[in-house]
This record gives C-alpha cells, sequence and structure tokens, in this order.
C-alpha cells in the first residue's frame, strides 16, 4: 500500500468531528497545576466550555530533540521536569492514555520533517500542568509533539499547517510555552514591575496577530532586534506559537484570556483560535 493511501485508510478510520478550536497556553510555573489560582480556574473554564476532544495533542516548550518525534505509547508517564517545588507538586500524576492511532496519523502527515516515533519521553509538565485543572478525570487520550530547537520560525509553522487534518478528526492541539519568557529577568519579590521590553513584545506579537501578519512574526528576530533576545533568551518557550498559528484557517477568530504579566517577564497570555 502506499503511503497516500495508508493516509487515506488511517485518517478515515478515524471518526469525523467538527473541526476542534487550536490553544496557545501561556503555561507559567508548574504550580497552577495544583492552586487554586486565576490561571487554573481559566483552564478549569476553557475544558468545561470546548467541545469535548477525542484526543489531545500538546506541542510543550519542555519537549526539545534533534529531529521531530511524536509520543507512540499507550500509557504515558508523568515527567516531572522540574526541582525546588513542594511534595504535593511531585506528587501529581496524570494518567490519561496515549492516543496510539492520532500519533501514527501525525507522523503521516507531517512531510516537513522525518518524524520518529517515541515510547520513552511521556507527559511533561508543560503538558500535564494545564490539562490536570482543564480535564481532571484524565480520561481524554493525549500525545506529545517534540520541538527541534535549532530550526526556523518557518519549520514549526509549516508543521503546524500540515496537521490541519487532526482538527477534523476531534484532536484538540495544544501550545503550551509563554509569549514572554526570560526567567533570568523574574521579579521573585513580585512588586508589580512589568519591563519595558516585555510590554512592547507582548504588544507586538499581539498586534501581528490580530491583523494576521504571520510573515512579520516569521520575522521577529529581525524586526525585535535587542527586545526579542531580551524576551527570549532561549526561545523554547515561543516556539509552540508557530505551530497553531501555522492551523489558522481563513476567517477564524482569535479570543486571548490571562493576558496578564508575571513577574515581570513572563506573559501568561493564552488564545483560542475558532471559526
Amino acid at each position: 500500500m502506499s503511503t497516500l493511501s495508508a493516509l487515506e485508510s488511517l485518517g478515515n478510520s478515524l471518526a469525523p468531528s467538527p473541526r476542534m478550536p487550536v490553544m496557545f497556553i501561556g503555561h507559567g510555573s508548574p504550580m497552577n497545576a495544583i492552586e487554586d489560582n486565576e490561571f487554573s480556574q481559566s483552564w478549569r473554564k476553557m475544558g468545561k466550555q470546548l467541545p469535548r476532544p477525542q484526543a489531545i495533542l500538546s506541542i510543550s516548550a519542555h519537549w526539545l530533540t534533534n529531529t521531530t518525534k511524536v509520543t507512540t505509547m499507550a500509557q504515558p508517564k508523568t515527567i516531572h521536569d522540574f526541582g525546588g517545588f513542594p511534595k504535593a507538586l511531585f506528587d501529581a500524576q496524570y494518567p490519561a492514555p496515549g492516543a496510539v492511532e492520532m500519533a501514527n496519523l501525525s507522523k503521516q502527515l507531517i512531510t516537513a520533517s522525518d518524524v520518529q516515533g517515541d515510547d520513552t519521553w511521556g507527559l511533561d509538565h508543560g503538558t500535564w500542568s494545564v490539562l490536570l485543572p482543564m480535564y481532571p478525570a484524565a480520561d481524554i487520550p493525549v500525545f506529545q509533539l517534540s520541538l527541534v530547537y535549532d530550526k526556523s520560525p518557518e519549520y514549526h509553522y509549516q508543521i503546524g499547517q500540515q496537521l490541519l487534518k487532526l482538527r477534523d478528526k476531534g484532536v484538540l492541539i495544544l501550545g503550551s510555552g509563554n509569549l514572554v519568557h526570560n526567567l533570568g529577568r523574574v521579579d521573585w519579590h513580585n512588586t508589580g514591575i512589568v519591563y519595558d521590553w516585555a510590554k512592547e513584545f507582548d504588544s507586538k506579537f499581539t498586534s501581528w496577530i490580530d491583523k494576521g501578519d504571520h510573515a512579520s512574526i516569521m520575522n521577529y528576530q529581525k524586526i525585535l532586534g535587542a527586545t526579542a533576545t531580551m524576551t527570549h533568551p532561549t526561545y523554547d518557550h515561543l516556539l509552540p506559537l508557530f505551530y497553531i498559528l501555522g492551523l489558522q484557517q481563513k476567517n477564524e477568530k482569535v479570543t486571548y484570556f490571562n493576558d496578564t504579566m508575571q513577574m515581570g517577564s513572563i506573559s501568561m497570555r493564552s488564545l483560542i483560535i475558532q471559526a
């Protein structure tokens, strides 16, 4: 059977669904998973308001690989990829099943990269810290797609475009990162300061998103220069947004929530794209 025939067979075996929205979530501190605050409350609300997914694909800032990978295990483990937090956070588990069939379809859809299946990773905190409040029953299959850090914004954007078919198969695609993310400049005393460069970056990106100016977003480093470098000394937390924007279709609207800045240099701005 040809690759195209195999793709059609696999895609047709999955139940059709109204086109699912896509989301970018500013996940911030992993403590949001177990604290009752404005962020966890908003995620809980989203879980009740959105159409129930058949599966969830999470593109997390916390899984970086040398080549694009997708988790293919039947039961992904909960990864506590952090340190220095209370025992209650390390005790937290998110025992959602994997989504093997959807993962295999994703591998077929992505032509921008030689995608590999992975059975060693699991669900990192960029995924489960959001899903624990959002879908606390952990009864929706979840799989992850990795990020290749040294690729261009266009590379990530194109992969997002190629995943469109998943939206019509009941898959909620979630990008988890932060629009502004500089841990080295965090105001740990939480005095209420918000850095000018953080405000500029957040404002400029929001303007581009509102205008549908994805070309400027792809060239953000050249356009914003030092502001971009200060806002993202490493840009792993920005990469998931490119996938979500790549999935946006004509006439789909963007709605923002959690549009606040934490500790001066972490933007919690999140968005939903849907018709």
